[in-house]
């Protein structure tokens, strides 16, 4: 006998729920993958998987309570006993505080499509080019490390509302770290795509190639401020923590750096004397994402009776004001504003600015690049102060030119900061955290230049 379809996992977690409603979600992935180091591939794999998430509802006098179970469930008798243990976990539970009126609808006219699936055909060109950059390191005393997946994640969300949606998610990453043959120094390049027919394993390795060659000059430097130059993946590094923190309960509760003094939440002021604009849109190119909300559990950002609302355009940061936290419907209520769930992607755009890394890189007479962040750590909620290491390369700039590379450095900053201080920005380019990518891959973010950042110490991470 042939497995269930996915969408038959659903219904028959609808229709075997026992309580007042029910909300299932279907997500099957496939995925795809090369890694590589010392200039040779040394695994590549193809994977697939579902998984099953049951939300149980039962109503009561004193309102709503709900129970949600995930779990893996390619078979129907997997999913029963994932709505036994739903059915159980809302029976047991008190009224939801987010309680709503569940989102209805009708079938999605793709409802009833196949699940979307990849296959390592994804790298019919990649993979040869990068055997040539294998090539071209060993020549050249280089040595490359690296990872590259590619996954396809199709989502079925039903409801015995009526509600049956479907979205087929495309989801890429590249990430490529070069060492010089003594080990001494060392570059990363990376990025997002949705299908790797933009990802250039020639124009990668060359990249790798010119910061090493920056690396042939090393000078170390103390802990201080410096004239900094945050490149897209730094500056979507800090944004991505700055967006995940944005939740109205928490700002409501006095809890975050979004909220008021005094009570309530910072909605309506300037945080930045920039013409700065943060915002996240489902149908933005080419970070695509999923136009409706699947909130498998509730929490600060999302509330499972939420399920299916649809998602559009939202300005978090509208010319230098705060326009917009995270609301579900129930905090919209307590904060007297409109809904705006959670999208998957973020942007950040400055009006105006044109050009690119090098272009900013030439304008400071005596300054720093830094590639990318990492062990990113909050310290302080309400400032947001974070802190974290740099990595693979911190290249010292004088007179506009890139003169070598320095010592690492741990540093000290808030985000919100950032977008106050910075003095100058390059165009919004896709771009790819180092260090939040595997959880965030969809960001667009312009390099920053930050004439005082802080570098508080000297790191000893090589």
């Amino acid at each position: 006998m042939s497995a269930p379809s996915p969408q038959e996992l659903v219904e028959r977690a609808l229709e075997a729920s026992r309580s007042d409603h029910c909300i299932a979600i279907a997500r099957v992935t496939s995925s795809a993958n090369l890694r590589w180091a010392n200039n040779t591939l040394t695994t590549n794999g193809v994977m697939q998987g579902i998984t099953v998430t049951v939300i149980a509802f039962v109503d009561s006098g004193e309102g709503t309570a709900a129970g949600s179970v995930t779990g893996t469930a390619a078979t129907a008798d997997q999913v029963l006993r994932l709505v036994e243990a739903a059915d159980a976990a809302a029976a047991a539970s008190r009224p939801a505080e987010d309680a709503a009126t569940l989102v209805d609808g009708a079938a999605a006219e793709d409802w009833h499509e196949p699940p979307a699936e990849t296959s390592i055909d994804v790298y019919a060109d990649f993979a040869p080019a990068l055997g040539e950059s294998f090539r071209r390191a060993t020549a050249a005393d280089r040595i490359l490390y690296g990872f590259v997946d590619h996954d396809m994640t199709t989502t079925y969300l039903g409801s015995t509302t009526g509600l049956r949606r479907r979205h087929v998610q495309p989801t890429g990453h590249w990430g490529c770290t070069g060492k010089s043959s003594d080990l001494r120094s060392s570059a990363w390049v990376g990025g997002a795509t949705r299908d790797f027919r933009d990802v250039d394993a020639a124009a990668m390795d060359a990249e790798l190639e010119r910061r090493l060659g920056w690396a042939s000059n090393t000078v170390d430097l103390p802990a201080g401020r410096y004239d900094t130059i945050l490149p897209p993946t730094a500056v979507a590094d800090l944004m991505i923590y700055a967006y995940w923190v944005s939740a109205a309960r928490t700002a409501h509760e006095g809890q975050s750096v979004y909220a008021r003094p005094g009570g309530g939440t910072r909605i309506g002021e300037r945080i930045s004397r920039r013409p700065v604009h943060v915002y996240s849109d489902p149908a933005y190119d080419p970070l695509q994402a999923m136009p409706f909300l699947v909130a498998p559990a509730s929490g600060e950002t999302a509330s499972v009776f939420d399920n299916g609302l649809p998602l559009a355009r939202t300005d978090w940061v509208r010319e230098g004001k705060l326009s917009a936290l995270v609301q579900t419907r129930e905090t919209a209520v307590l904060t007297g504003q409109p809904v705006t769930p959670q999208v998957d992607n973020l942007v950040v755009e400055v009006e105006g600015a044109t050009g690119g890394l090098d272009d900013l890189v030439r304008g400071i007479e005596r300054g720093l690049l830094v590639t990318c962040l990492w062990y990113i750590r909050e310290v302080d909620p309400q400032s947001l102060l974070l802190t974290g290491l740099t990595r693979d390369g911190v290249y010292l700039v004088e007179g506009g030119e890139i003169t070598g590379a320095v010592n690492n450095f741990r540093f000290n900053e808030s985000p919100i900061d950032l977008l106050d201080r910075f003095v100058g920005a390059s165009a919004t380019v896709p771009s790819f955290s180092r260090e939040w990518g595997d959880y965030f891959p969809r960001t667009a973010t312009p390099a920053l230049r930050v004439p005082d950042f802080n570098m508080s110490t000297v790191s000893q991470a090589q």
